[in-house]
This record gives structure tokens, C-alpha cells and sequence, in this order.
């Protein structure tokens, strides 16, 4: 039997995935909610994004810092990682 991690990793490129379609995706985030009640995994939506509490603060404001820096990331993000940073006092 697949590992449910592995299971619930192809559900999410899948949802992920531009090329899947509407119907695949719905069956993929129907096919997380039944793993994530047999494996009791809690704090994950269907796209896979934890609770932030879930996550260290050093690690995610290594995150925002790196977003601030990478040339590939739009004004938006940078914008928003600017003020978490501020909000926290990390900058």
C-alpha cells in the first residue's frame, strides 16, 4: 500500500496542476479530506498549507526575508513579506 504521504502528495500537485482538470481536482481534494480523517493529520487545507503556528517564526521569516531578495517574486509579495517582517520587529 502507497504511503498516505505519498498519496497526499500526488492529491496536491494534482490540485495544483494547470493541466488537471476541474473534475480530477475536486476528486483529489474529496481524496485529501478522507486521508487527512483515517491519518488524523489536522492544521493541512486541501492545497497542503499549514496553520502558521505550526511553523517556526525564524524559518519563516528566513521566507520573507529571501522573497524580499529574490528577483523572480512580484512587487505584491514583496510588499506583504515587508510588512510581516515589520509587524514581527524582524527587520
Amino acid at each position: 500500500m502507497p504511503l498516505p504521504t505519498r498519496q497526499a502528495g500526488g492529491h496536491k500537485a494534482a490540485i495544483n496542476n494547470p493541466r488537471v482538470s476541474d473534475e480530477a481536482k475536486e476528486h483529489s481534494r474529496q481524496a485529501l479530506g478522507d486521508l487527512e480523517s483515517e491519518t488524523g493529520t489536522q492544521g493541512t487545507g486541501a492545497t497542503g498549507a499549514r496553520d502558521d503556528e505550526d511553523k517556526d517564526e525564524v524559518r519563516q521569516n528566513a521566507g520573507y526575508k529571501a522573497t524580499l531578495k529574490n528577483p523572480n517574486v512580484g512587487q505584491q509579495a514583496k510588499d506583504h513579506a515587508q510588512e510581516v517582517l515589520e509587524e514581527r520587529g524582524a527587520i
